[in-house]
């Protein structure tokens, strides 16, 4: 593993173990290595916090890519799972303390935000597959895509997952289901 995988990921357990207030002391004791090592591949938290958006995010696509890929699933599992989808390892991440990012590190909330806003082929691409195939109805896409991004900007801007006690995870899970099922008992 290059170091600087090595450092984003021990960066992941850090942020899990004491959440987005850690400090690079913290992070060099995790891997075992200097500070000053740290800051030859990243100049300053910053840096570092934004390389992290981009590798959980890639991760994210990586992971959304073996759904569509994964012919055991039908159209409909896939979608669910495409809206879902977290790989394995940062199931279990506080993604409910990223409210602190808007007021603290906007530069790299920014880029959260922009990263919820892209990349969105795949999603459409099974929404589309899934009206022509019969399974899901006829629905604006361009409106559930504005849905599933304004509830998931909402757990980053404010601290109702934390206030509520929810993981980010369990969170998600429940808008997909309302956005897959409605909230009407059948």
């Amino acid at each position: 593993m290059d170091i600087k995988k090595q450092i984003l990921e021990a960066t992941i357990e850090v942020f899990h173990k004491k959440g987005i207030k850690f400090t690079m002391d913290d992070l060099a004791r995790a891997l075992g290595m200097s500070k000053k090592t740290i800051y030859t591949v990243f100049k300053d938290k910053n840096e570092l916090f934004l390389s992290m958006v981009d590798y959980l995010f890639d991760a994210i696509k990586a992971s959304e890519n073996e759904i569509i890929q994964n012919e055991e699933l039908s159209t409909l599992d896939k979608i669910q799972a495409i809206l879902c989808v977290l790989p394995d390892g940062y199931k279990d991440l506080d993604f409910g303390q990223l409210y602190i990012l808007k007021d603290k590190y906007p530069q790299i909330y920014k880029k959260v935000e922009k990263r919820l806003e892209n990349g969105w082929e795949n999603t459409i691409m099974l929404l589309e597959k899934g009206k022509a195939e019969g399974v899901i109805r006829e629905v604006n896409i361009p409106i559930v895509k504005m849905m599933l991004e304004a509830s998931l900007e909402q757990f980053f801007q404010r601290d109702i997952l934390k206030r509520n006690k929810i993981t980010y995870q369990k969170a998600l899970n429940e808008v997909v289901e309302i956005l897959m099922t409605g909230i009407i008992r059948k």
